[in-house]
C-alpha cells in the first residue's frame, strides 16, 4: 500500500480544506477537523495538545482584543443614524461638483470606513440610504452600484481594518506600523475612484443628471450646521483613534475602546442610542467576535499542522524550481491571492495561505510590511470580483428589484480596474506605503 509522506499529507490537507469549502462546510471547523485528523495521523495522541496550547494562544493575544471593540463602535456608528447625516451633509457641501451624489457616497463610504472595517454593513446601508437616492435623481444604475460596491470596501484597508489586525497577529507585524503604512494607499486608492468618477460625469453628463435648483441652492449657514453637526463629530472622534495609535499614545485596543466610547456618546448626543439599538448592537458584536476567533482557532490548529507535515515544502520547490525575481515573486502571490479572493473570503486568505508565502519573503528581499499592504489592496478586488462577489450580492439584497446582478457586476468592474492600477502605483512607488512608518517609527 502506497504511504503518503508528510509534505504530501500537507499538499493533500490543503487540497481537502478548498473542496469543503465548496461544498459550503463551515470554515473555522472544518480547519480544526482536518488539522486534528492529519496531525493525528502524523503525530498520535500529541495532536491534542497542540490544540489546547493554540487554542490558548489565541485567547490570551492582546491584539485581538482590539477586533470585538472596533466591531462594537462601527455597529453603534451604524445603528445611530450617524451615517444618514453625514451623507446629507456632503451631499449638500459636494452639489457643485460632477456627480455630486457619487462622490458624496465614495466620502462617505472613504469616512465609515475609518470607523468600522465591516463590508457587508457599509454596502448594505449604503445601497439603502446613497443607491435610491442616485437612482432618484437619475443617475446611471451601473455607475451607481459601482461607487456603492467599491466604497463599502474600503474598509478593507483603510485603518482600523480588522483585516490588517489579523494580518499582523499572523504575520508578527506591528499593527501600528501598519495601519500607518496603509492610510496613504487607502487615500489614494479612494481618490483614484472619486476622480474617475468626476471625470466620467464631466465626460458624460447624462450619466449623473445635476439635482434640481432647489436642492443644489442651500444657504452656506446650512451647509456649515450641517458639516459642524455630522462631519466634524465623527471625524474628530476618528482622528483621536488613529492618533492615540500612530503616535505611540495607545496600542490598538486602548484606542479601540476609546473608539466605542466616543462612538457611544457620539450617539447619545444625537439622541440616537436606545437600548433596542445597544442590545443590537452588542449581539452583532459577539456574533462577529466569535466568528473571527474561532476562525483564528481553526486557522491556528490547521497551520501548526500544516508546517509540521511540511506542506510549504513543495510550494517552495515549485518557486525555486521557477526561480523568480523579486518582481516576478511579488505578482505570482498576487495574482495567486487574486485568484482565491473568487471562491474564498479574506479571513481564510489571511489565516490559511499567508502563512504559506510568509516564509518565503525573507528570500526575495520582500519586507512583510509591504506585502501587507498589497494584500489588503488586493483583497479590494476579492469583493468585486465575479462569481464569488460579496459586495454585489449585498447590494442585490436591498437594491430595487428592477437592478439585475448583471447590472452590478458591470458597475463594479472599471472600480475593480481601478484597484489594479493603485497596486500599481504602490509597485512602482513604495514610499506611497513606507514613507509614514519610517518617519513615525524610523
Amino acid at each position: 500500500m502506497f504511504a503518503l509522506t508528510n509534505p504530501e499529507l500537507g499538499v493533500l490537507m490543503l487540497a481537502l480544506f478548498i473542496v469543503f469549502i465548496m461544498f459550503g462546510f463551515p470554515i473555522a471547523f472544518t480547519l480544526m477537523a482536518l488539522g486534528v485528523g492529519f496531525g493525528y495521523l502524523a503525530m498520535g495522541d500529541t495532536v491534542f495538545q497542540l490544540v489546547v496550547q493554540r487554542t490558548y494562544s489565541v485567547m490570551t493575544n492582546d491584539v485581538l482584543v482590539s477586533i470585538p471593540l472596533f466591531v462594537f463602535m462601527g455597529y453603534i456608528i451604524e445603528r445611530a443614524n450617524i451615517l444618514d447625516r453625514l451623507f446629507n451633509a456632503l451631499q449638500l457641501s459636494l452639489n457643485w461638483v460632477p456627480g455630486a451624489l457619487a462622490v458624496a457616497t465614495l466620502a462617505t463610504c472613504a469616512i465609515f470606513a475609518t470607523a468600522t472595517g465591516i463590508v457587508g454593513a457599509v454596502v448594505t446601508l449604503m445601497g439603502l440610504l446613497a443607491y435610491p437616492a442616485m437612482l432618484r435623481a437619475g443617475y446611471d444604475s451601473k455607475l451607481s452600484a459601482g461607487v456603492v460596491c467599491a466604497g463599502g470596501c474600503l474598509g478593507i484597508l483603510i485603518p482600523p481594518s480588522v483585516m490588517l489586525i489579523l494580518y499582523g497577529a499572523t504575520a508578527g507585524v506591528s499593527v501600528p506600523k501598519l495601519y500607518a503604512a496603509a492610510l496613504f494607499p487607502g487615500l489614494l486608492l479612494a481618490g483614484l475612484y472619486m476622480i474617475y468618477v468626476i471625470v466620467r460625469c464631466w465626460l458624460n453628463p447624462s450619466l449623473a443628471p445635476k439635482l434640481p435648483p432647489e436642492e443644489r441652492n442651500v444657504p452656506t449657514l446650512q451647509i456649515a450646521i450641517a458639516l459642524l453637526t455630522s462631519f466634524f463629530p465623527l471625524t474628530l472622534l476618528i482622528l483621536s483613534v488613529l492618533g492615540a495609535i500612530f503616535f505611540g499614545f495607545a496600542t490598538p485596543t486602548e484606542a479601540a475602546a476609546i473608539g466605542s466610547l466616543g462612538a457611544l456618546i457620539l450617539a447619545a448626543a444625537y439622541r440616537s442610542l436606545t437600548f433596542k439599538k445597544m442590545q443590537e448592537s452588542v449581539y452583532l458584536t459577539a456574533r462577529t467576535s466569535a466568528m473571527v476567533c474561532w476562525l483564528f482557532v481553526g486557522s491556528f490548529i490547521f497551520s501548526s499542522i500544516f508546517a509540521y507535515l511540511g506542506g510549504h515544502e513543495p510550494i517552495k520547490q515549485f518557486v525555486d524550481w521557477i526561480d523568480p525575481s523579486p518582481l516576478t515573486f511579488l505578482l505570482l502571490t498576487q495574482v495567486i491571492i487574486f485568484v482565491l479572493g473568487w471562491p474564498l473570503e479574506w479571513t481564510e486568505i489571511i489565516v490559511i495561505f499567508v502563512p504559506i508565502f510568509l516564509p518565503l519573503l525573507q528570500q526575495y528581499g520582500v519586507d512583510p510590511l509591504f506585502f501587507g499592504i498589497l494584500i489588503a489592496l488586493n483583497i479590494q478586488t476579492s469583493f468585486l470580483s465575479p462569481p464569488v462577489a460579496m459586495a454585489p450580492f449585498y447590494l442585490k439584497g436591498v437594491a430595487p428589484k428592477h437592478v439585475s446582478i448583471n447590472e452590478i457586476f458591470a458597475g463594479v468592474m472599471p472600480f475593480q480596474m481601478i484597484v489594479i492600477l493603485a497596486m500599481a502605483f504602490v509597485y512602482a512607488f513604495p514610499q506611497i506605503a513606507l514613507w509614514l512608518p519610517k518617519v513615525l517609527y524610523g
